[in-house]
């Protein structure tokens, strides 16, 4: 490539040698949006600002890349027909400085050496984890019949053009299984949430990423959130709640409905249980890979009335009157 070739990557972006990193990340998206293929379809002219856009904003959005691309200037893109070990002639190209500004291109065995240490390809998959900022709407129903519509947005484009998002669901979406209706640009597509999720999960879509600079997509990773339930919560691979029982229930036992995601089941309260002690009900909880089900762990809050009737008062009264139980007996020698 002759000299007069050379990209000035600040003008391709529509800003100067003094912009910020958050002033090129800001051309960058605006450019890119502009024109992606996905909003000029069949746009040949299109696509080739948009490759540009793309190599430009990889050079100059990484601080290292970009002092090395005001350092070098045009020479970092010179080329010719190679000689041996890939440079014109066998060594650095006719009239190519082997050392500028403090840098040694006598290090690099072939001129693709020299362009792979510039870009930042060696390896060739930058699997950079850059946050895909998605926006959406949801409107579920029973069943699973929900759609989620994504906008994409966010951090820059990377060699890889992997993209992240976040997928919300309420707990029965999660727990049932349901298929999310996403929109990606101009693409619609249905993705099937197998039953289980969990928060956290990643569901990988092959080749739904972003565009990159080369003409590829990269893939599009969500991470399940899970709405807050009002009685449900997790604690590991198990499903857990609160149940409050009475006074009278704790001491003397009792048989009570608690909720499961099946429905309300018997649960056998055992006379004298603690509040805070919890009891298991087992295959109740979360789906689990194999078609099995987890456990519920029910957790006991023993409740106190806040108001009693004169009747109710008259036997407590009595049992506070004949009652030998000291819930305090183990802190009688407390001292220091």
């Amino acid at each position: 490539m002759a000299a007069t070739d050379f990209k000035d990557y600040y003008a391709v972006l529509g800003v100067n040698k003094s912009a910020t990193a958050d002033d090129i990340k800001r051309a960058y998206r605006k450019l890119a949006r502009k024109y992606h293929p996905d909003m000029n379809p069949g746009d040949r002219q299109a696509e080739a600002r948009f490759k540009e856009i793309g190599e430009a904003y990889e050079v100059l959005s990484e601080p290292e890349k970009r002092q090395k691309y005001d350092q070098y200037g045009q020479y970092w893109k010179q080329a010719a027909t190679p000689g041996a070990g890939g440079w014109p002639g066998g060594g650095a190209p006719s009239g190519f400085p082997t050392d500028m500004n403090g840098f040694d291109f006598s290090q690099f065995n072939s001129f693709d050496d020299f362009i792979n240490e510039l870009l930042g390809r060696v390896g060739g998959n930058n699997t950079r984890n850059n946050r895909w900022n998605a926006s959406y709407r949801q409107n579920t129903a029973p069943g699973g019949n929900g759609f989620e519509d994504f906008a994409y947005g966010g951090a820059g484009g990377t060699a890889s053009g992997d993209r992240e998002g976040n997928l919300t669901l309420t707990l029965a979406e999660a727990f049932h299984g349901t298929t999310k209706r996403l929109s990606l640009g101009n693409e619609t597509i249905n993705v099937r949430i197998p039953a289980g999720a969990k928060p956290g999960s990643r569901i990988r879509l092959r080749g739904k990423g972003q565009m990159t600079a080369y003409g590829k997509r990269g893939d599009l990773y969500l991470t399940v959130q899970i709405q807050p339930h009002q009685f449900f919560q997790f604690e590991g691979d198990n499903l857990i709640c609160e149940v409050p029982i009475a006074p009278d229930e704790a001491v003397l036992g009792a048989t009570i409905d608690v909720p499961t995601p099946d429905g309300a089941v018997k649960m056998n309260i055992p006379a004298g249980i603690r509040s805070g002690q919890s009891l298991r009900l087992r295959g109740k909880g979360w789906p689990q890979a194999k078609g099995d089900r987890g456990d519920q762990l029910v957790r006991i809050q023993i409740m106190t009335p806040k108001t009693i009737s004169a009747t109710e008062r008259e036997y407590y009264e009595k049992i506070r009157a004949v009652r030998s139980f000291n819930p305090r007996s183990d802190l009688l020698g407390i001292r220091l």
